[in-house]
C-alpha cells in the first residue's frame, strides 16, 4: 500500500456555502478551518493546499454562549508607545462582523505561509447574498 502525496496540479478545489445564522461561533470556525485546509479530504497533505473555498453568509447573525459579548477582547497594537488598542466582541459585531468571524478561523489555523495562503479562500459576508453564485457553492453544515 502506497502514500498518497497531493500535488498542487492535482488537486481540485470546491465551493461551500455557510450560513451562519445562529451558528456558534467557536464550534463553526473550527469546522471552517477544516474545511480550508482540507483534512475532510482523504487525499490531505499536510504541506500542499488541499482545501476547499468557503463562503459564509450571515456573519452578522453568529451566537455566542455566556457573557462573551461582553467579556471576550480583541487586542490589536498600532506600534505606537501607548497603542494599544481593544474592543469587546459587542463592539467588534457592530463595527464589523466579518472581522470576528476571520479573526476566530485564523486562530484554529497553523501559523505558517500556507495557511495564510488558505484563508485568501475564505469569503465573509454579513448579509444573505454574495457574489460568489457563478462558482455554484455547494451548501453545506459545519
Amino acid at each position: 500500500m502506497r502514500t498518497i502525496s497531493a500535488k498542487k496540479e492535482t488537486v481540485r478545489h470546491e465551493w461551500l456555502l455557510v450560513d451562519a445564522e445562529g451558528q456558534t461561533l467557536g464550534r463553526m470556525a473550527s469546522g471552517i478551518a477544516n474545511r480550508l485546509r482540507g483534512k475532510h479530504k482523504a487525499e490531505f497533505t499536510p504541506h500542499v493546499d488541499t482545501g476547499d473555498y468557503v463562503v459564509v453568509i450571515n456573519a452578522d447573525k453568529i451566537h455566542v454562549t455566556g457573557n462573551k459579548v461582553r467579556d471576550k477582547m480583541y487586542y490589536r497594537h498600532s506600534g505606537y508607545p501607548g497603542g494599544l488598542k481593544e474592543a469587546s466582541l459587542g463592539e467588534m459585531m457592530q463595527k464589523s462582523p466579518e472581522d470576528v468571524v476571520r479573526l476566530a478561523v485564523k486562530g484554529m489555523m497553523p501559523k505558517n505561509r500556507l495557511s495564510r495562503a488558505m484563508l485568501s479562500k475564505l469569503k465573509i459576508y454579513t448579509g444573505g447574498e454574495h457574489p460568489h453564485s457563478a462558482q455554484q457553492p455547494r451548501k453545506v453544515e459545519v
